[in-house]
């Protein structure tokens, strides 16, 4: 059975669109059925039609969409919010009310207030709301939660993330329009780099570990003094264990491309991750050898091997990391269909309530900066 899809933002151009396509399509579980694609009627329209959309099932908005597709007996399944950060919590809160599942890019809101109730809203709803996290979806990523997990490093002592590039460092584009919303509180909200890359990291960090960030220490810094917003931070923060860690997040690294990255320190072993190099994971134990673990090699998890596609060698991506999730939230929704428990593997998608955590985090780090890097609690109120 092929669930039916659609989709709000991520237009012709668009930076993030062709990879939540790619990734939706890829495993057979989703048909494109619908979509407001552009926040220009016409454009939208037209290229959702391009793409295979029946005309009738091109909208102008994501409001005709809504309309639209509630009353239909093949109405979508899953609905994909592409859209500004302003526009995110407005259009995911209205498809939920309205029964539909709802997989929102990050960061999910602008506010702590707006993420603690599409939490609720969710869970009133008896619906999915996903927050798209996609750089989980790796397979080794997922082998690297699974090896914590089951203590073959004992006990973690110190977690260190990043996610920096370069490619908002040159200042003769500070007027590109795709660029420059990012550091437009009214689009973006209180934080540019940080909730735009930052949080990646953050989450990754928490979804390797098991563990959840309690407090953090933050600095900000706009290398570009035209920009209201921080085009580069350092993070210090605590999980709820003890565990350190540190986050140094850019996007004025010239020289830098994606620079997500993580590692993971423990009592007996230590782990790096490289998102341009998601194929292999370095592993070192303790008083051991260095050791490669490669994507799709044996013995590997129940976790990594779900999620490889193709024999070890093969290169395996971003449009994969993101398939991923939508396998996990295809078989949550088939199941939920069936009146069956999902698979419990499938629930490694993020969800709301992570979504609502990295707000919470984004908005101590603004204040914390604003402090003077002042230690200040990161949990959401609801969580506290």
């Amino acid at each position: 059975m092929r669930l039916n899809w659609g989709m709000i933002g991520g237009g012709d151009g668009s930076q993030i669109g062709p990879a939540h396509r790619i990734a939706a399509g890829m495993d057979g579980l989703f048909t494109f059925a619908a979509g407001a694609l552009d926040v220009d009627p016409a454009k939208g329209r037209d290229f959702a039609q391009r793409l295979g959309v029946s005309a009738d099932r091109a909208y102008g908005d994501w409001r005709e969409m809504l309309a639209g597709e509630r009353d239909r007996a093949d109405r979508v399944d899953l609905v994909t919010v592409a859209t500004p950060n302003s526009t995110h919590y407005e259009i995911s809160k209205a498809f939920l009310e309205a029964g539909f599942h709802v997989l929102v890019e990050k960061p999910m809101t602008v506010s702590v207030e707006q993420a603690e109730d599409l939490v609720r809203t969710a869970k009133a709803a008896g619906r999915i709301c996903a927050v798209n996290y996609g750089y989980t979806g790796y397979a080794l990523v997922r082998h690297m939660r699974a090896m914590v997990a089951r203590g073959d490093l004992g006990r973690v002592r110190l977690v260190v993330a990043e996610f920096a590039h370069g490619h908002h460092a040159n200042a003769a584009d500070l007027d590109n329009p795709r660029v420059r919303w990012r550091y437009d509180p009214a689009l973006a909200g209180v934080s540019a780099q940080f909730a735009d890359c930052g949080i990646h990291a953050l989450h990754m960090a928490s979804f390797v570990t098991g563990d959840e960030v309690e407090t953090l220490s933050a600095d900000f810094a706009s290398c570009l003094p035209q920009r209201v917003l921080e085009d580069d931070a350092m993070v210090n923060f605590r999980f709820s264990s003890g565990t350190v860690g540190r986050l140094w997040t850019s996007s004025v690294a010239i020289g830098r491309q994606h620079g997500l990255t993580i590692q993971i320190f423990g009592e007996t072993g230590g782990l790096r991750w490289a998102q341009e190099q998601p194929n292999q994971l370095h592993y070192m134990p303790l008083g051991g050898r260095a050791t490669i673990i490669e994507r799709g090699e044996g013995n590997l998890s129940p976790e990594a091997d779900r999620a490889s596609r193709v024999t070890v060698g093969h290169a395996e991506g971003m449009p994969e990391a993101f398939a991923n999730v939508y396998r996990d939230l295809g078989d949550t929704i088939l199941a939920l269909k069936a009146g069956r428990a999902p698979d419990p593997v499938a629930g490694l998608y993020p969800k709301a309530e992570d979504g609502l955590r990295s707000i919470a985090a984004i908005h101590a780090a603004v204040a914390s900066a604003a402090g003077k890097g002042a230690w200040v609690d990161a949990r959401p109120p609801m969580f506290r």
